[in-house]
């Protein structure tokens, strides 16, 4: 009499259980990976130091943006060549006169490039300085005064060019 032989059918094995491990967490892990990635490269949001505290001002600022805007007042940023030009004018094509010109330019989320440039009058209406700004987004508040009075404000967000200095 021969031993019969009968078929079990599947049986799940270590290798079967270390496949299907891989793939749960490697899922996971790709899943977490893609996000990371995405968020890096695309969240712009912008560092504060105290998250409170800019909410409590929020709408004091809409309010001054608004007035300011209403004021007709439009100003001008180009940089070019290591230089930062601003050109502020009134509603009527008039040039704005100001003896205290600030451009405060901020990185949307890291604060470690930030800088202020202080621009001089250049003649009508135009103030510029002479600075190389690295390549990147930048987020830029110009704050115009004369006599210590603001005149203007405006926040501009630019995209310098990688090759522009």
């Amino acid at each position: 009499m021969a031993a019969e032989r009968r078929e079990q059918g599947f049986v799940f094995t270590g290798w079967h259980m270390l496949g299907v491990m891989v793939l749960f967490f490697g899922t996971i892990i790709t899943v977490n990976l893609i996000m990371a990635w995405n968020a890096s490269h695309s969240w712009s949001g912008l560092v504060v130091q105290n998250t409170y505290v800019a909410s409590q001002e929020f709408n004091g600022k809409v309010a001054e943006a608004k007035a300011l805007a209403a004021s007709g007042i439009e100003g001008s940023l180009a940089i070019e060549g290591g230089r930062v030009a601003y050109r502020v004018v009134d509603a009527k094509g008039a040039p704005i006169v100001a003896n205290d010109v600030s451009a405060v330019f901020k990185r949307p989320v890291d604060e470690r490039e930030d800088f202020t440039l202080a621009l001089q009058p250049a003649g009508q209406g135009l103030f510029t300085a002479e600075r190389d700004i690295l390549p990147g987004q930048w987020v830029i508040d110009i704050s115009t005064k004369q006599d210590g009075r603001k005149v203007f404000h405006q926040t501009l967000r630019m995209v310098v060019a990688g090759g522009a200095k």
